[in-house]
Protein backbone atom coordinates (compact mmCIF):
# COMPACT_ATOMS: atom_id res chain seq x y z
CA UNK A 1 0.00 0.00 0.00
CA UNK A 2 1.13 3.53 -0.85
CA UNK A 3 0.37 6.42 1.50
CA UNK A 4 -0.02 9.96 0.12
CA UNK A 5 0.35 12.90 2.51
CA UNK A 6 -0.10 16.37 0.94
CA UNK A 7 1.98 18.94 2.89
CA UNK A 8 2.64 21.64 0.30
CA UNK A 9 0.36 24.39 1.65
CA UNK A 10 1.63 27.73 2.94
CA UNK A 11 -0.46 27.62 6.13
CA UNK A 12 -1.89 31.10 5.58
CA UNK A 13 -4.23 30.97 8.58
CA UNK A 14 -1.32 30.17 10.91
CA UNK A 15 0.93 33.02 9.89
CA UNK A 16 3.34 34.32 11.20
CA UNK A 17 4.34 30.87 12.50
CA UNK A 18 4.31 29.30 9.03
CA UNK A 19 6.55 31.97 7.53
CA UNK A 20 9.57 30.02 8.78
CA UNK A 21 8.17 26.61 9.79
CA UNK A 22 5.92 24.44 7.58
CA UNK A 23 2.58 23.81 9.25
CA UNK A 24 3.08 20.04 9.68
CA UNK A 25 6.19 20.72 11.79
CA UNK A 26 4.47 23.07 14.23
CA UNK A 27 4.26 21.37 17.62
CA UNK A 28 1.07 20.28 19.34
CA UNK A 29 0.84 17.96 22.33
CA UNK A 30 4.63 18.01 22.61
CA UNK A 31 5.33 16.75 19.06
CA UNK A 32 5.18 18.06 15.50
CA UNK A 33 1.75 17.72 13.90
CA UNK A 34 3.28 15.34 11.37
CA UNK A 35 4.23 12.83 14.08
CA UNK A 36 0.59 12.60 15.13
CA UNK A 37 -0.49 12.20 11.48
CA UNK A 38 2.03 9.40 10.92
CA UNK A 39 1.39 7.46 14.14
CA UNK A 40 -1.72 5.57 12.89
CA UNK A 41 0.40 4.03 10.11
CA UNK A 42 2.16 1.83 12.67
CA UNK A 43 1.12 -1.76 12.02
CA UNK A 44 -0.08 -1.17 8.45
CA UNK A 45 1.61 -2.88 5.50
CA UNK A 46 3.02 0.31 3.95
CA UNK A 47 5.29 0.02 0.91
CA UNK A 48 6.01 3.72 0.61
CA UNK A 49 4.96 7.09 2.00
CA UNK A 50 4.74 9.87 -0.57
CA UNK A 51 4.90 13.45 0.69
CA UNK A 52 3.67 16.15 -1.67
CA UNK A 53 5.86 19.07 -0.62
CA UNK A 54 6.05 22.74 -1.55
CA UNK A 55 6.35 25.65 0.91
CA UNK A 56 9.48 25.06 3.04
CA UNK A 57 9.49 21.52 1.71
CA UNK A 58 13.14 20.85 2.47
CA UNK A 59 12.34 21.06 6.18
CA UNK A 60 9.67 18.36 5.70
CA UNK A 61 12.10 16.22 3.70
CA UNK A 62 14.84 16.45 6.33
CA UNK A 63 12.52 15.87 9.29
CA UNK A 64 10.89 12.83 7.67
CA UNK A 65 14.20 11.25 6.71
CA UNK A 66 15.61 11.84 10.19
CA UNK A 67 12.60 10.50 12.10
CA UNK A 68 10.69 7.86 10.07
CA UNK A 69 11.81 4.44 8.87
CA UNK A 70 9.32 4.07 5.99
CA UNK A 71 10.39 4.01 2.36
CA UNK A 72 9.67 7.61 1.32
CA UNK A 73 9.37 9.70 -1.80
CA UNK A 74 8.96 13.47 -2.08
CA UNK A 75 6.92 15.00 -4.90
CA UNK A 76 7.44 18.71 -5.47
CA UNK A 77 4.27 20.79 -5.95
CA UNK A 78 5.09 24.24 -7.30
CA UNK A 79 1.53 25.46 -7.89
CA UNK A 80 -1.14 25.39 -5.17
CA UNK A 81 -4.24 24.33 -7.09
CA UNK A 82 -6.13 22.38 -4.45
CA UNK A 83 -6.09 18.97 -2.78
CA UNK A 84 -7.13 17.17 -5.96
CA UNK A 85 -4.18 18.63 -7.83
CA UNK A 86 -1.75 17.64 -5.06
CA UNK A 87 -3.03 14.06 -5.02
CA UNK A 88 -2.92 13.87 -8.83
CA UNK A 89 0.78 14.74 -8.76
CA UNK A 90 1.53 11.86 -6.39
CA UNK A 91 -0.64 9.44 -8.39
CA UNK A 92 1.47 10.08 -11.49
CA UNK A 93 4.12 7.99 -9.73
CA UNK A 94 1.73 5.15 -8.79
CA UNK A 95 0.25 2.28 -10.80
CA UNK A 96 -2.74 0.27 -9.59
CA UNK A 97 -1.53 -0.06 -5.99
CA UNK A 98 -3.81 0.41 -3.00
CA UNK A 99 -3.58 4.00 -1.78
CA UNK A 100 -4.31 5.63 1.58
CA UNK A 101 -4.54 9.44 1.63
CA UNK A 102 -3.97 11.38 4.87
CA UNK A 103 -3.97 15.16 5.21
CA UNK A 104 -0.85 16.67 6.73
CA UNK A 105 -2.71 18.97 9.12
CA UNK A 106 -5.48 16.63 10.30
CA UNK A 107 -5.10 14.26 13.25
CA UNK A 108 -7.43 11.27 13.13
CA UNK A 109 -8.02 9.12 16.20
CA UNK A 110 -9.22 5.87 14.66
CA UNK A 111 -8.07 2.30 14.05
CA UNK A 112 -6.45 2.61 10.62
CA UNK A 113 -6.38 -1.16 10.06
CA UNK A 114 -10.16 -1.33 10.47
CA UNK A 115 -10.51 1.67 8.20
CA UNK A 116 -8.63 0.15 5.25
CA UNK A 117 -10.43 -3.19 5.77
CA UNK A 118 -13.89 -1.59 5.58
CA UNK A 119 -14.15 -1.86 1.78
CA UNK A 120 -12.45 -1.39 -1.58
CA UNK A 121 -13.15 2.36 -1.50
CA UNK A 122 -13.51 3.96 1.92
CA UNK A 123 -14.16 7.59 2.90
CA UNK A 124 -13.66 8.85 6.44
CA UNK A 125 -16.71 10.84 7.58
CA UNK A 126 -18.15 12.41 10.70
CA UNK A 127 -21.10 14.65 11.57
CA UNK A 128 -20.35 18.39 11.87
CA UNK A 129 -22.42 21.41 12.98
CA UNK A 130 -21.26 23.55 10.02
CA UNK A 131 -21.44 21.32 6.92
CA UNK A 132 -21.16 24.21 4.46
CA UNK A 133 -17.42 24.33 5.28
CA UNK A 134 -16.73 20.75 4.13
CA UNK A 135 -17.15 18.18 1.44
CA UNK A 136 -20.50 16.60 2.29
CA UNK A 137 -21.83 13.09 1.62
CA UNK A 138 -25.27 11.51 1.58
CA UNK A 139 -25.68 7.85 2.48
CA UNK A 140 -27.92 4.88 1.90
CA UNK A 141 -27.27 1.63 3.81
CA UNK A 142 -23.74 2.76 4.67
CA UNK A 143 -22.78 3.56 1.09
CA UNK A 144 -22.24 7.02 -0.35
CA UNK A 145 -24.94 8.17 -2.78
CA UNK A 146 -23.76 11.74 -3.42
CA UNK A 147 -20.83 14.07 -2.71
CA UNK A 148 -20.60 17.84 -2.90
CA UNK A 149 -17.75 20.21 -2.00
CA UNK A 150 -18.71 23.04 0.42
CA UNK A 151 -22.35 23.29 -0.67
CA UNK A 152 -24.31 26.49 0.03
CA UNK A 153 -27.30 24.35 1.05
CA UNK A 154 -25.94 21.07 2.46
CA UNK A 155 -28.12 18.02 2.10
CA UNK A 156 -26.58 16.39 5.16
CA UNK A 157 -24.19 17.20 7.99
CA UNK A 158 -21.88 14.26 7.29
CA UNK A 159 -18.49 15.67 6.35
CA UNK A 160 -15.45 14.20 4.64
CA UNK A 161 -12.72 14.46 7.27
CA UNK A 162 -9.65 14.05 5.05
CA UNK A 163 -9.05 10.29 5.17
CA UNK A 164 -9.45 8.17 2.00
CA UNK A 165 -8.65 4.60 0.97
CA UNK A 166 -8.62 3.08 -2.53
CA UNK A 167 -7.88 -0.62 -2.99
CA UNK A 168 -6.97 0.25 -6.59
CA UNK A 169 -5.95 3.83 -7.32
CA UNK A 170 -6.52 3.60 -11.08
CA UNK A 171 -10.03 5.07 -11.10
CA UNK A 172 -9.06 8.03 -8.94
CA UNK A 173 -5.93 8.63 -10.99
CA UNK A 174 -7.96 8.72 -14.22
CA UNK A 175 -10.64 11.06 -12.88
CA UNK A 176 -8.10 13.49 -11.43
CA UNK A 177 -6.20 13.48 -14.71
CA UNK A 178 -9.41 14.42 -16.54
CA UNK A 179 -10.16 17.20 -14.06
CA UNK A 180 -6.69 18.70 -14.28
CA UNK A 181 -6.59 18.44 -18.09
CA UNK A 182 -10.02 20.07 -18.45
CA UNK A 183 -9.18 23.02 -16.20
CA UNK A 184 -12.38 22.41 -14.21
CA UNK A 185 -12.32 23.78 -10.66
CA UNK A 186 -14.66 24.31 -7.74
CA UNK A 187 -14.05 27.43 -5.65
CA UNK A 188 -10.97 28.02 -7.78
CA UNK A 189 -9.29 24.69 -6.98
CA UNK A 190 -9.06 21.16 -8.34
CA UNK A 191 -11.13 19.33 -5.75
CA UNK A 192 -10.62 15.73 -4.73
CA UNK A 193 -14.34 15.62 -3.95
CA UNK A 194 -15.18 16.29 -7.61
CA UNK A 195 -13.07 13.32 -8.69
CA UNK A 196 -14.80 11.13 -6.11
CA UNK A 197 -18.19 12.29 -7.39
CA UNK A 198 -17.18 11.34 -10.93
CA UNK A 199 -16.13 7.89 -9.73
CA UNK A 200 -19.46 7.57 -7.91
CA UNK A 201 -21.32 8.45 -11.11
CA UNK A 202 -19.58 5.47 -12.70
CA UNK A 203 -19.57 2.05 -11.09
CA UNK A 204 -17.54 2.79 -7.96
CA UNK A 205 -19.11 2.19 -4.53
CA UNK A 206 -17.80 4.04 -1.51
CA UNK A 207 -18.15 2.85 2.07
CA UNK A 208 -18.61 5.67 4.58
CA UNK A 209 -16.57 5.02 7.73
CA UNK A 210 -17.35 7.16 10.76
CA UNK A 211 -13.94 7.93 12.26
CA UNK A 212 -15.32 9.77 15.26
CA UNK A 213 -14.00 13.28 15.94
CA UNK A 214 -10.94 14.45 14.10
CA UNK A 215 -8.62 17.27 15.00
CA UNK A 216 -7.72 20.08 12.66
CA UNK A 217 -4.52 22.11 13.00
CA UNK A 218 -5.29 24.86 10.51
CA UNK A 219 -5.71 27.88 12.78
CA UNK A 220 -4.42 29.07 16.14
CA UNK A 221 -7.77 28.24 17.76
CA UNK A 222 -8.02 24.71 16.33
CA UNK A 223 -4.35 24.06 17.10
CA UNK A 224 -4.96 24.92 20.75
CA UNK A 225 -8.12 22.77 20.77
CA UNK A 226 -6.15 19.87 19.36
CA UNK A 227 -3.47 20.45 21.98
CA UNK A 228 -6.13 20.17 24.69
CA UNK A 229 -7.38 16.88 23.24
CA UNK A 230 -3.92 15.36 22.92
CA UNK A 231 -2.83 16.42 26.41
CA UNK A 232 -6.00 14.85 27.80
CA UNK A 233 -4.84 11.46 26.46
CA UNK A 234 -1.28 11.74 27.81
CA UNK A 235 0.23 11.29 31.23
CA UNK A 236 0.63 14.75 32.71
CA UNK A 237 4.04 16.08 33.70
CA UNK A 238 5.27 15.16 37.16
CA UNK A 239 5.88 17.73 39.90
CA UNK A 240 8.64 20.32 39.66
CA UNK A 241 10.11 21.93 42.76
CA UNK A 242 8.80 25.43 43.35
CA UNK A 243 6.10 25.14 40.67
CA UNK A 244 2.38 24.43 40.54
CA UNK A 245 1.36 22.20 37.64
CA UNK A 246 -2.37 21.94 36.89
CA UNK A 247 -2.98 18.88 34.66
CA UNK A 248 -2.95 18.17 31.87
CA UNK A 249 0.49 19.59 31.12
CA UNK A 250 3.26 18.46 28.79
CA UNK A 251 6.61 19.68 30.06
CA UNK A 252 9.67 18.52 28.13
CA UNK A 253 12.31 16.96 30.35
CA UNK A 254 14.87 19.54 29.19
CA UNK A 255 12.66 22.56 29.95
CA UNK A 256 13.51 24.62 33.04
CA UNK A 257 10.53 26.04 34.95
CA UNK A 258 10.89 27.94 38.22
CA UNK A 259 8.48 29.75 40.53
CA UNK A 260 5.59 29.33 38.07
CA UNK A 261 2.01 28.09 37.74
CA UNK A 262 1.51 26.05 34.56
CA UNK A 263 -1.80 24.61 33.30
CA UNK A 264 -4.22 23.37 32.55
CA UNK A 265 -3.74 22.46 28.86
CA UNK A 266 -0.21 23.73 28.40
CA UNK A 267 2.56 22.21 26.28
CA UNK A 268 6.13 23.44 26.84
CA UNK A 269 8.85 22.46 24.38
CA UNK A 270 12.41 21.26 24.74
CA UNK A 271 14.96 23.71 26.13
CA UNK A 272 12.38 26.30 27.19
CA UNK A 273 13.23 28.44 30.22
CA UNK A 274 10.39 29.91 32.27
CA UNK A 275 10.63 31.97 35.45
CA UNK A 276 7.76 33.54 37.42
CA UNK A 277 5.11 32.66 34.84
CA UNK A 278 1.39 31.86 34.93
CA UNK A 279 0.29 30.06 31.77
CA UNK A 280 -2.88 28.24 30.73
CA UNK A 281 -4.28 26.79 27.48
CA UNK A 282 -1.14 27.58 25.50
CA UNK A 283 1.68 26.10 23.45
CA UNK A 284 5.18 27.34 24.30
CA UNK A 285 7.75 26.35 21.68
CA UNK A 286 11.19 24.89 22.17
CA UNK A 287 13.95 27.15 23.50
CA UNK A 288 11.54 29.94 24.46
CA UNK A 289 12.58 32.29 27.25
CA UNK A 290 9.77 33.68 29.43
CA UNK A 291 10.05 35.79 32.58
CA UNK A 292 7.32 37.57 34.56
CA UNK A 293 4.72 36.41 32.03
CA UNK A 294 1.01 35.71 32.59
CA UNK A 295 -0.65 34.41 29.41
CA UNK A 296 -3.54 32.25 28.28
CA UNK A 297 -4.87 31.02 24.92
CA UNK A 298 -1.46 31.76 23.43
CA UNK A 299 0.84 30.32 20.80
CA UNK A 300 4.58 31.02 21.06
CA UNK A 301 6.96 29.84 18.36
CA UNK A 302 10.43 28.40 19.00
CA UNK A 303 13.07 30.67 20.56
CA UNK A 304 10.59 33.43 21.32
CA UNK A 305 11.57 35.77 24.17
CA UNK A 306 8.84 37.35 26.31
CA UNK A 307 9.37 39.39 29.47
CA UNK A 308 6.97 41.35 31.68
CA UNK A 309 3.86 40.76 29.57
CA UNK A 310 0.36 39.42 30.17
CA UNK A 311 -2.73 38.59 28.13
CA UNK A 312 -3.05 36.62 24.89
CA UNK A 313 -0.04 36.28 22.60
CA UNK A 314 0.49 34.87 19.11
CA UNK A 315 4.16 35.29 18.20
CA UNK A 316 6.43 33.44 15.82
CA UNK A 317 9.90 31.92 15.95
CA UNK A 318 12.68 34.25 17.20
CA UNK A 319 10.20 37.00 18.15
CA UNK A 320 10.97 39.18 21.16
CA UNK A 321 8.46 41.08 23.29
CA UNK A 322 9.41 42.97 26.43
CA UNK A 323 7.14 45.02 28.67
CA UNK A 324 8.10 47.86 30.97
Amino acid sequence: MKVIIPVAGIGKRLKPHTDSIPKPLLEVGGQPILDHVMKPLDGLDVDEVMFVIGHLGEQIRKYARDNYSFEMRFVQQDHLKGLGYAVSMALQEIDSSPVLILLGDTIVDCDMQKFVNAGDYVLGVHEVPDPERFGIVELSDGYVTSLEEKPEKPKSNLALIGLYYFNDATGLKNELHRLVASGYTTNGEVQLTDALAAMLAGDSRFVAYDTGPWYDCGTKETLLATNRFLLGKMDSAGPRDGCVLIPPVHLDATAVVTDSEIGPHVSIGAGANLNRCVISNSIVGRDCELENVAIKNSLLGPKAIVRNRSGVLNIAEHSEIKGG
